[in-house]
């Protein structure tokens, strides 16, 4: 304590709750932001020599109305020159046993020169807060929320594409006599939590007039600086009055717009702006916005792609997929489906019921590796390819040696090395067939590489069935066999994906855990299949998708 108190290099004074002066350690006398003056009692804006105290002391009333510290303010003394140091401070508020405030602690360090450090602070925090996430509007807002207050009060992030809100796209949006609907709002952050500044939530459209700094920055690909922002009449304002009312409402008096690009393209704007802190932006706070705005352009250019590209996958995936099984008079089915979450996109699960002849029912359960639209379209082509043979009648051994080499020839046509390619990329799936025959009770299963299923007897245990497990489709190997397995009436066939039994990538616990899953008592094969997957899988899928398909067997005949 003793060395905190006097040798430590850094400055500690403790401020009531009216900002005076009660308590300091000996560093504060080396530090040339507090006044010779300082003395116990003293308001926060007397004793420091800083520029602008008025903005410390605004952000230490923050600090003791929301608890909410502030870390990494710099203070730069009031006599300094441009290349002379600065300090960081930091603030934190004290409360008392009640948990009421009774005042705020800062803690000043000299950490540098000029407004380098301050600059590549706030690159590293966005570094660290920017980029972790591929929604395009978690990291506008994290954008937003990284900038203020350390370089705006007020910032707010517009995007000129709607596929990530989910909205119309705006040129199918009513423009007004006076506004065009320019962007939808990603992401907004302001020292108010109330967001008084702004017109617009996030996920609505903002309306801007035709010739406004907004647009102008879309059409020009260059940022847009105004450090005084003039509202006298004659300038852009004349034509955006209730933006000029928030302006005046809210003492905004500095402006930067700059653009969001990426790879070429214009993705919207960021807009800065300054309110409280009453020193204009200078051309350093405008390369830092906008290489603030360029290390986030490139994160949400990526998560647009994800987007555009995860939606296009669900929506082929929700096309291709069965909407209506039935098992006919053979079987009762029931059936669940989880897409993955993940960065990879959809992936390439599907599933199927087909009638047969005489009464005969096959069941089938796929996973194409891989995700994104990719793995959704060759999962479309391979559950055609297998309804197409399975009116061939032929046993589930032959059916998947067919689908195996039309496989082929479907990757060697999708590929981009031409006919004379010496070899073809595959396309890989795993898939289980199988054929149930009511009249002989047997249910014959061919494996491409897929777990084996389950039968639940009427009894409640439950087995394996013994099936050679065969190659994955597309590699060429053709090595499959049939194997046939009793089913009584009143049994339950399990067929499933490797998602609902990957637990921590352990399979082998896994494929325990499905088998004691599938003995629960319950009153319904629907209620059973979501018994199963609510306790294998309560959190959803994490890195794959979930499929599963159970078939009951009617009861034999008394």
């Amino acid at each position: 304590m003793e060395a905190l108190f006097r040798h430590s290099p850094i400055s500690l004074v403790i401020w009531d709750r009216e900002l005076r002066c009660i308590w300091f350690n000996d560093s504060v006398h080396n530090h040339d932001i507090y006044g010779s003056e300082l003395e116990l009692g003293g308001h926060v804006t007397d004793v420091l020599r800083v520029r602008h105290p008025e903005f410390l002391q605004y952000a230490m009333e923050i600090v003791l109305s929301t608890d909410v510290p502030v870390l990494g303010h710099e203070l730069r003394p009031a006599a300094a020159r441009a290349n002379d140091g600065y300090y960081s401070v930091a603030l934190i508020r004290l409360d008392g046993p009640d948990g009421r405030p009774l005042g705020v602690c800062s803690i000043a360090l000299k950490v540098g020169t000029g407004q380098q450090g301050g600059r590549l602070g706030l690159l590293n925090e966005a570094k660290s807060r920017i980029g972790t996430d591929l929604d395009p509007l978690v990291t506008s807002q994290r954008l937003a929320e990284t900038a203020v207050p350390n370089l705006a009060d007020y910032v707010t992030i517009d995007l000129v594409e709607a596929v990530p809100l989910d909205k119309e796209p705006l040129r199918r949006l009513k423009s007004t006599d006076t506004s065009i609907p320019g962007f939808y709002r990603a992401g907004a952050a302001s020292i108010h939590a109330d967001l008084r500044e702004s017109l617009w939530a996030r996920g609505t459209p903002v309306y801007v007039p035709p010739a406004s700094p907004f647009t102008a920055v879309l059409t020009s690909r260059r940022s847009y600086f105004e450090p005084v922002l003039d509202t006298s009449p004659g300038t852009w304002l004349d034509s955006d009055p209730d933006r000029a009312r928030v302006i005046r409402q809210t003492g905004m008096h500095s402006l930067m717009i700059v653009p969001l690009q990426a790879r070429g393209a214009t993705l919207g704007i960021s807009v800065f702006v300054r309110s409280q802190n009453p020193v204009p932006f200078n051309r350093t706070d405008l390369t830092l916005a906008e290489e603030l705005s360029a290390r986030a352009a490139l994160i949400i250019d990526n998560a647009l792609r994800y987007t555009r590209e995860r939606t296009a996958a669900l929506a082929i995936q929700r096309h291709l997929m069965p909407h209506h099984l039935s098992g006919g008079s053979a079987v009762e089915v029931a059936t669940r489906y989880l897409p993955a979450d993940t960065h990879g996109g959809v992936g390439g699960d599907w599933f199927d019921v087909i009638k047969l002849s005489d009464c005969r029912v096959a069941l089938v359960v796929g996973d194409v590796v891989g995700h994104g639209v990719n793995a959704a379209l060759t999962m479309g082509r391979l559950r055609a390819t297998i309804r197409a043979l399975s009116k061939l009648e032929v046993r589930p051994d032959e059916l998947l040696r067919l689908m195996d080499e039309l496989a082929i020839d479907i990757a060697r046509d999708c590929s981009d090395e031409g006919e004379g390619a010496s070899t073809a990329p595959g396309i890989g799936a795993t898939c289980l067939y199988g054929v149930y025959d009511p009249g002989t009770r047997r249910c014959t299963f061919a494996s491409a590489g897929h777990p084996p299923p389950l039968i639940v007897s009427p009894d409640g245990s439950v087995d394996f069935a013994e099936v050679p497990p065969g190659a994955p489709i597309g590699v060429g190997l053709g090595s499959f066999e049939s194997a046939d397995v009793e089913v009584a009436g009143d049994s339950v066939i399990a067929l499933y994906s490797d998602g609902l039994i990957e637990m921590d990538h352990d399979v082998d616990r896994g494929l325990q855990e499905l088998r004691t899953a599938l003995a629960a008592p319950v009153s319904s094969l629907d209620d059973l299949c979501a018994s199963v997957v609510d306790t294998l899988a309560p959190d959803g899928p994490v890195d794959d998708d979930i499929t599963l398909l159970l078939a009951r067997t009617h009861p034999a005949a008394a």
